[in-house]
């Protein structure tokens, strides 16, 4: 059976959504000038954009799996149209 759980957002939708807009929110401070940080902190939304990337990776990962999913789902259903063709032909034919 195919699993696809469209629309609901997952704990690591939300840490990602929260990190996104953590770094636009830094960014946007940054570059009015309001905060000026320390240099390892200056990393901290680099480290965040990589997490985004490795949630974007998984999120690719699971569609290509629901796809996937989805061609074989579609094989199976047109091989038993074709058999279901073939048993009405055949009893057409009697």
């Amino acid at each position: 059976m195919i699993n696809m759980k469209r629309g609901r957002l997952t704990f690591w939708d939300i840490i990602a959504w929260a990190v996104l807009a953590g770094i636009f929110i830094w960014l946007i401070l940054k570059v009015s000038g309001i905060i000026n940080t320390p240099e390892l902190i200056e990393y901290a939304p680099i480290f965040g954009a990589v997490y985004l990337v490795g949630w974007a990776m998984h999120k690719l990962d699971t569609a290509s799996d629901d796809i996937k999913e989805l061609k074989h789902f579609s094989k199976e259903t047109v091989n038993k149209i074709n058999s279901i063709k073939t048993k009405c032909i055949k009893n057409h034919g009697n």
